[in-house]
């Protein structure tokens, strides 16, 4: 191959792809059944987000390959996603002091 890929470089590529699809795929089962749980709607939502978050760190790690990047873009992604945290939790404490006055 004029690429310099060897054979198995793409095989051991292709394996680590069918694992991560079939994560994936076990998850979604997971998923769809965890919602038939009687379950709080705190309890719910937390099982949700802890599934939705590792199947989101799956893709993006391996599929987005981020796992062999650099240290600088995964703290640029954390930092990312803790303002994302930071600016979803602003209107959540406004709307629990509301409630807490109300």
């Amino acid at each position: 191959m004029s690429s310099g890929h060897s054979t198995a470089d793409i095989q051991s590529h292709i394996k680590v792809y069918m694992t991560v699809f079939a994560a994936l795929a076990a998850l979604t089962i997971i998923t769809v059944a965890a919602s038939y749980l009687d379950l709080s709607t705190g309890e719910g939502i937390l099982l949700a987000l802890t599934i939705a978050s590792v199947k989101g760190s799956l893709v993006a790690s391996y599929f987005m390959h981020l796992i062999s990047e650099r240290a600088l873009i995964t703290w640029i992604l954390m930092l990312t996603a803790g303002f994302f945290f930071v600016l979803m939790f602003i209107p959540m404490a406004s709307f629990i002091d509301q409630a807490q006055v109300g």
